[in-house]
């Protein structure tokens, strides 16, 4: 099993996507990349504790491999706005990945090439070292399956997750 840590926007939409993908055994939303120890949801958001809102993402790679988990991280998000996602804007909203070790580092400095090869440059996404990772509040914890019907998914996640899927069709976990 390997652990990536990815931010690209609000994590329900990482968590919604990758809990669709075969071979993620588990996705934690939680907040990561700042200067806060335990932060909370209403904290995060006000831009002043520089943590990103960021899913860990647990796969087994003989079902899913690791390219595959960050070549849909780069689908499912536009890693070239700075800073946001859409009408989410603010530092918390950035495109960061957290590597744990140097293997995990040059696995993302790889995925960041292949993006801006397929986006035709402009990638923004961030690399830096994994600090502490701080579990979410347990109502963000798998969002869009407790609430389809939200705006904010319906608006935002559901175009994200039908895009992956169809992007990495071999890999959609049986419904």
């Amino acid at each position: 099993m390997q652990t990536f840590v990815l931010a690209g926007g609000c994590f329900w939409c990482l968590d919604a996507v990758y809990r669709t993908l075969r071979g993620v055994t588990d996705v934690v939303s939680g907040y990561t990349g700042g200067t806060v120890a335990d932060p909370s949801y209403e904290l995060v958001c006000t831009g002043t504790t520089d943590h990103a809102e960021a899913v860990a993402v647990t796969f087994d790679e003989t079902v899913i491999p690791a390219d595959i988990i960050l070549d849909a991280f780069f689908t499912l998000h536009d890693p070239r706005q700075l800073n946001r996602q859409g009408a989410d804007v603010g530092t918390q909203y950035r495109s960061a990945m957290f590597y744990a070790d140097e293997e995990q580092k040059k696995l993302f400095q790889a995925a960041i090439e292949r993006a801006n090869d397929i986006w035709g440059g402009g990638v923004v996404t961030q690399l830096e070292p994994l600090g502490p990772f701080y579990r979410a509040e347990e109502y963000h914890q798998d969002f869009f399956a407790k609430n389809p019907g939200q705006g904010y998914c319906l608006a935002v996640a559901v175009p994200k997750v039908n895009k992956v899927r169809k992007a990495f069709a071999e890999y959609v976990a049986a419904a």
